[in-house]
């Protein structure tokens, strides 16, 4: 359930205890969740051992929560962690400065995941790739029989295709299987349908089956999230839409910049994964996978370049948007994970399905905390991160690594 209201007034002037009380009172919270965020040290080494291999012990990172996030008409407390200062300072910042014109903005396309087959060896490859096309009612029933209970929710596979590209090892027939994952991630659900059905595609093509995996360029499972900025709002202090202005300028202006050079894309669009990453790995998402996604579609079919875009309107206001693969689960992974997981999905979601990779725009709803298409980097850099983080309300604050 979102929280009733995003905008929590000295909500960084409370002691971290604190915090977590009221939290656990606007989210409703479990004993369970919130007894988790106050261990330092949550996860046991039992726990850990069955995650990774070879393990040694545990590393803890900060948990904090961005405020005045309002995410389609409904408010968000939103979890990030890192260790780099001043992200959550610069996201809470920015939230509120597009409240006039009702927050942030977000649709989603369906949850449509790419399971790649590499068939080699193919005497014959565009004659191959005809026959996969031909046979392709046959294989998605197949990949279907693997799931029976993701297709009765609505998932499973809704279609296939194929092509053959020129590699250094010679011609390939890559196979894209695309599967509706519901609300699941879906790595399992593909990997699996993609192996099932492997040995088919090798009958069907006379080649040898050698990849069969996910693909985590989800360009069929892309997220959009807009958002408009007026003037007086842009302003330090909210109050004068001619300095607002300005700093409108130079928002796009440095835009504009990553738009053009690539070196410049590279830190924009880490400044964008300060956030994104951060809320991901809160929430027990696989954050190296839409990382490398993001950055990847930042290149898809074009030069690599900003993963936003801004401009200004008729009226002069600040008009930004990003739109991204967003390939996240409210089911399975990390979201069944240790208690401190699940209890920050719930703080950013609630108990809300149908909506992962939208209703949890906290995601991704501030593209740019302190990146300089963000004024909140770009307008004064002469402040400190400690002066940043105890103003929420001033566009001020250094430079620091990255974005």
């Amino acid at each position: 359930m979102p929280i009733e209201n995003s905008r929590i007034g000295g909500f960084y002037k409370l002691s971290v205890s604190e915090r977590r009380e009221l939290l656990a009172e606007i989210a409703e919270l479990s004993e369970e969740q919130v007894e988790a965020w106050a261990r330092t040290g949550e996860l046991d080494e039992e726990s850990a051992d069955r995650m990774i291999e070879n393990v040694v012990g545990t590393y803890s990172l900060p948990i904090g929560v961005a405020t005045n996030f309002v995410v389609d008409g409904l408010h968000y407390a939103i979890p990030f962690v890192l260790e780099e200062p001043s992200v959550v300072a610069a996201a809470s910042n920015m939230a509120k400065r597009c409240l006039a014109n009702g927050g942030f903005k977000s649709d989603n396309d369906d949850p449509v995941m790419i399971g790649q087959i590499q068939v080699v060896g193919c005497d014959d490859p565009q004659g191959a790739r005809d026959s996969i096309i031909s046979s392709k009612e046959e294989l998605v029933s197949s990949c279907n029989e693997v799931d029976p209970i993701l297709v009765k929710f609505g998932g499973g596979c809704k279609d296939l295709d194929a092509r053959v590209i020129e590699t250094g090892s010679g011609p390939m027939v890559i196979v894209h299987i695309h599967v509706d994952c519901r609300d699941a991630m879906g790595a399992n659900a593909v990997n699996t349908m993609a192996e099932t059905i492997a040995p088919k595609v090798e009958e069907i093509t006379g080649g040898t089956v050698i990849l069969r995996i996910i693909s985590n360029l989800a360009v069929l499972r892309l997220a959009r999230v807009s958002a408009v900025f007026t003037p007086k709002e842009m302003s330090d202090r909210g109050d004068d839409a001619v300095k607002g202005a300005e700093v409108i300028d130079g928002v796009i202006q440095a835009y504009h910049f990553a738009e053009a050079d690539p070196f410049r894309a590279t830190t924009h669009n880490k400044g964008i994964m300060n956030a994104i990453s951060s809320v991901a790995l809160a929430c027990g998402q696989d954050w190296r996978a839409i990382e490398s996604g993001a950055h990847s579609y930042a290149s898809h079919e074009r030069r690599y370049g900003s993963l936003t875009k801004w401009s200004k309107d008729e009226e002069g206001n600040l008009v930004g948007s990003i739109e991204l693969p967003m390939a996240v689960g409210l089911v399975g992974g990390g979201c069944k994970g240790p208690p401190r997981c699940t209890g920050e999905c719930r703080t950013s979601r609630g108990r809300e399905r149908g909506r992962a990779g939208q209703g949890d725009g906290g995601i991704w709803a501030c593209p740019e905390p302190r990146s300089t298409a963000c004024p909140s980097y770009c307008w004064n850099p002469s402040r400190s991160h400690e002066a940043a983080r105890q103003e929420h309300g001033s566009h001020s604050w250094s430079r620091g690594r990255g974005g």
